[in-house]
This record gives C-alpha cells, sequence and structure tokens, in this order.
C-alpha cells in the first residue's frame, strides 16, 4: 500500500474551506486536468454524507477515466473521507481533515489547515513497481496541485 500525504495551509476558517467539499463544487478543484464530472450515485443530496456513492470521470489525453467512491466519514467543517476504485482495479482510501488555526494576532484571521492524506493499492507486481518508480510522485503532485487549487478558491485568489 502506498501512502501520500499533505498539508496546505488556508487563510480562512474551516467552514469557509468546507463549501467546496460537496459535489456541485468540487470539480472545480479535484481532477480539473482531466475535466472530470462528479455524478451522485447514492445519497443523491446537496452535501455528502456516510454512505453517498459518487462516479468520478473525465478524460486524461484520449482515455475515459472513472473511479467510485463511498464516502465513510463525513463530518460538516471538519472531515470527509471516501473509498474508491477505478476500472483498473486500483482501490484505496482519500482524507481530507480540516483543522482550525487560531488567529495569530488580535484581530488576525481564523485559518485553516487541510490535511490530505491518500492510502492505495495497484494490483499486480508491476503495479507495484510501477507505483514506486512513478505513480506515487504522480499522485503526490496532482493532489498538491488539487490543494493549492482549493485555497486559491476558498481565499478568493486569482
Amino acid at each position: 500500500m502506498a501512502t501520500v500525504e499533505l498539508r496546505e495551509p488556508i487563510a480562512v476558517p474551516p467552514e469557509h474551506v468546507y463549501v467546496f467539499f460537496v459535489p456541485q463544487r468540487m470539480p472545480y478543484w479535484y481532477g480539473v486536468e482531466m475535466d472530470s464530472r462528479f455524478d451522485m450515485l447514492l445519497g443523491c443530496a446537496a452535501d455528502f454524507s456516510v454512505g453517498s456513492a459518487v462516479r468520478i470521470s473525465g478524460r486524461v489525453g484520449n482515455k475515459a477515466v472513472s473511479q467510485t467512491a463511498t464516502v465513510t466519514a463525513c463530518e460538516y467543517g471538519r472531515l470527509l473521507e471516501w473509498s474508491f476504485q477505478d476500472e483498473y482495479g486500483v482501490r484505496g482510501k482519500e482524507r481530507w481533515e480540516l483543522e482550525r488555526v487560531p488567529p495569530a494576532a488580535a484581530g488576525g484571521v481564523t485559518g485553516t489547515v487541510v490535511k490530505f492524506t491518500s492510502d492505495y493499492v495497484i494490483p499486480g507486481r508491476f503495479g507495484r513497481f510501477v507505483d514506486w518508480l512513478v505513480t506515487r510522485h504522480a499522485v503526490a503532485r496532482r493532489s498538491r496541485e488539487y490543494l493549492h487549487r482549493l485555497a486559491r478558491l476558498a481565499e478568493h485568489r486569482a
């Protein structure tokens, strides 16, 4: 199993960040490079809840890709976690924890640190080798870009 852990400071309170953790807004920061689409399969509500299932699909180059994710933990303003599997047998779990950071000085702004964790398994001996050589680096780079994009949106930066 491979693990990627990242942290992203964001200069707004967790409630302002978490508004981007809903099916209709996640494509603005998650999966942008593949023009991702989120289709609710189960628990069709405006917000995620434990047991919700979503298909995330898009294109990478000329190839259509998709994965199905099922929400395993959800707490408004604090946590979203889902387990996923794609059509190639890659499976795992992604978790976003939002931690409130108190203002540094009087009159300062309450901030957030988003801790992202991805644990995943690529099937087969060759898959594990490719993960060690390439995939884990690409997952970390892509996830870092997603978190930076989330920060820009939450902070209303260009």
